[in-house]
């Protein structure tokens, strides 16, 4: 905690002001104390959030996962880092109820603590559904473009994405992984059967990966489909890079090609028989002009699939948690990324589905299907020629 009254004089736009506030009525105090309440607990939130980044980012977790029960010695020991620290952070983990005490102790350097299996599962198994730690890693990237975010604020403008770092792009790719390599094959493109069949049928059929990432949306593809050639392309240089090196160690890299280029640059007209665009839409700059793209790669009789976040058909006040979830991604990161390229169309998060059939029809297509597909996050929708 700062010191009392420090640093806060000179905040900008008056944060720390006195403003005169009328006489409150019931209703009104009690809404003051539920949203002091509520504010208080999202500093909770965000400083367990910071610990989950410190535990995950030192192995912390992973050694307790190895070593079971430890004393802060023994994390001390097996992590590599000061005792002192890790009595300190065993202590706020289990207050928190992420950690439990294994051994109790009024010494609290004998003091043992464990973490829980399904736990683990959360923190630390990358190939599960369930696995969320990543969303740590997006921290530092918020927090270094906060600067640059008040000024496109003020005066317009957007926020590059690579400003937001390395770590933040990992946090996309890691989250995003699991999803694509249990549900990608055996359940989002089977809900297009006519799709399912082109994929494992002769001649082998090509797909264009469009706004690929890292490259794991591609490799599912190719891992499902063992005869299907697939290209992923993206505008960000060092993704491209990290979907090379994961192809390489994929088992599947001789079927895999990624370029980074704009998506809408256009590319061999009518030559994939499937176009995708999982979670990408949103973020740029001309969505149209992207789409329209997309159409023009399409073969004859082939598809055009974009996953895009499970928002609420309508605006309505207040939302639901996944609202709110999106809405905080659309303040922070894909607003300000889609308004870098002038001129934008400024989407953000929040693309309900008559958004997209409307940049779907000013793109040229007939109309958007979505799919029957049951899943938390993301809606698919299959754009009709």
């Amino acid at each position: 905690m700062p010191e009392e009254g420090a640093g806060r004089e000179g905040i900008s736009g008056g944060g720390a002001m006195s403003v005169t506030v009328s006489a409150l009525t019931k209703q009104d105090e009690e809404q003051r104390g539920a949203l002091v309440e509520r504010v208080f607990h999202s500093g909770i939130a965000m400083l367990e959030m910071f610990s989950i980044y410190v535990g995950d980012r030192l192995g912390l977790y992973r050694a307790l996962a190895q070593s079971g029960p430890s004393t802060s010695t023994q994390l001390a020991r097996s992590a590599g880092i000061d005792e002192r620290y890790a009595r300190e952070w065993l202590e706020q983990q289990a207050v928190a109820g992420i950690l439990q005490v294994a051994t109790k102790s009024a010494d609290g350097s004998k003091r043992a603590f464990r973490l829980p299996p399904g736990h683990a599962e959360v923190l630390l198994d990358g190939d599960s559904l369930n696995y969320l730690a990543p969303i740590s890693w997006a921290i530092p990237g918020l927090a270094a473009t906060l600067p640059a975010l008040l000024t496109a604020y003020r005066r317009g403008g957007g926020v590059p994405y690579s400003d937001y770092g390395a770590e933040f792009r990992s946090a996309i790719a890691l989250l995003n992984r699991p999803m694509f390599l249990n549900q990608l094959g055996s359940e989002w493109l089977p809900a297009m059967s006519d799709v399912d069949r082109r994929l494992r049928a002769d001649p082998p059929a090509r797909v264009a990966d469009v706004g690929c990432g890292t490259g794991w949306s591609s490799i599912a593809i190719a891992k499902a489909y063992p005869r299907a050639r697939v290209d992923g392309f993206d505008l960000d240089e060092p993704s491209i890079t990290s979907a090379r090196e994961n192809a390489a160690k994929s088992g599947v890299g001789e079927r895999l090609r990624f370029e980074a280029r704009d998506a809408a640059a256009g590319g061999q007209a009518g030559s994939y028989e499937l176009v995708t665009a999982f979670e990408t839409i949103h973020d740029m700059s001309d969505p149209v002009r992207v789409l329209t793209a997309m159409r023009a790669l399409v073969a004859p009789g082939g598809a055009v699939l974009v996953a895009d976040e499970k928002v609420a058909e309508a605006f309505g006040a207040p939302g639901d948690e996944f609202e709110r979830f999106s809405y905080g991604w659309s303040v922070l990161h894909c607003l300000p990324v889609g308004r870098v390229d002038p001129p934008a169309l400024g989407t953000g998060t929040v693309m309900r589905p008559d958004i997209l059939r409307g940049y779907a029809r000013q793109a040229g297509f007939s109309g958007v299907e979505i799919l029957p597909v049951e899943h938390d996050f993301w809606r698919f929708y299959r754009l009709l020629p």
